[in-house]
């Protein structure tokens, strides 16, 4: 059943009463018979079942483990790009090859 709003002229009460569609609007203020107005109202919005509001919005304990897994999947990116820099600066010596006599100095 609808809940309509209705405000009276005379006492300018306002209150909610739930009546049927076919059901005729009501005339009469029940506290100081004074004559009523319908007036319009917005429909109530209700969010029921999983839906958008439920994953859009993560929890609390969700924001916590995002928040964890940044560092580490920051900290895993700088470990590849400084391996990946390592890897193309030291190219890897040809099979058969002996190292040159400069490069054991430095040990």
């Amino acid at each position: 059943m609808p809940t309509y709003e209705y405000e009276c002229n005379k006492c300018r009460r306002v209150f909610e009463i739930r009546q049927r569609i076919s059901d005729p609007p009501l005339e009469t203020c029940e506290a100081c018979g004074g004559k009523v107005r319908r007036l319009i109202s917005s429909a109530p919005f209700i969010l029921k079942g999983g839906g958008w509001y439920v994953t859009d919005y993560p929890s609390e304990a969700r924001k916590k483990a995002l928040e964890s897994e940044k560092p580490a999947a920051s900290a895993e990116k700088k470990s590849d790009a400084a391996s990946t820099t390592a890897s193309t600066t030291a190219p890897a010596p040809a099979s058969g090859s002996t190292p040159s006599p400069d490069s054991k100095k430095s040990d």
